[in-house]
């Protein structure tokens, strides 16, 4: 059996079928193929938490840009007017004369006044398309006909199927009730 001694080890010795003693040597492992899988997961964690540290910079910074009569949307998806800026808090209006305090980390988004006005009041701004051929009226008749893409001939077979079902069954209670009528008795 082959001993170890101070961490190093030692030649194992075979015998093969002639009865010959045969050394050989241990494979030694190579500790960089041991150590990479470590080596990965610890180069994928300084990657994350570089991105993600980007991130709350990100926000941090977009908070700041935060001044009165500046439109937010909360992380809840409310959408106000910044009144006043805290250390910590922000006075929101949520509406005329409503006021709320809100903690600056509850801000999801400080919005450009267009975008909040356009949510907020509905204020659209004119699209102008990219060429001019969509605004003339084209008088010459040559529209194609417009196609209706519903399932009118697919419900109007299933109705008519519908129908005949509740035609038979009609008349199948019908007979019955005649049936009866004929004297049996069970007729009333």
């Amino acid at each position: 059996m082959p001993t170890v001694q101070a961490g190093i080890p030692t030649p194992v010795e075979t015998r093969p079928l002639s009865g010959a003693v045969v050394r050989r040597k241990p494979r030694p492992v190579n500790s960089l193929v041991t150590f990479l899988p470590f080596i990965v997961l610890i180069g994928a964690m300084i990657l994350m938490t570089r991105s993600a540290k980007k991130k709350q910079q990100a926000a941090v910074q977009m908070r700041d840009q935060m001044t009165p009569g500046t439109g937010v949307r909360t992380i809840g998806g409310m959408y106000a007017t910044v009144k006043e800026v805290n250390d910590d808090t922000v006075l929101l209006e949520i509406a005329p004369a409503v006021h709320a305090v809100y903690a600056k980390n509850a801000i999801g988004a400080v919005l450009e006044d267009e975008e909040y006005n356009r949510i907020v009041h509905g204020t659209e701004t004119p699209v102008v398309p990219d060429d001019a051929s969509s605004l003339t009226l084209d008088k010459g008749g040559d529209e194609a006909p417009k196609l209706d893409l519903g399932k009118k001939d697919a419900e109007e077979g299933e109705d008519a199927a519908a129908d005949e079902t509740k035609d038979a069954a009609a008349d199948e209670v019908k007979d019955a009730k005649d049936a009866k009528g004929d004297g049996e008795a069970g007729a009333k």
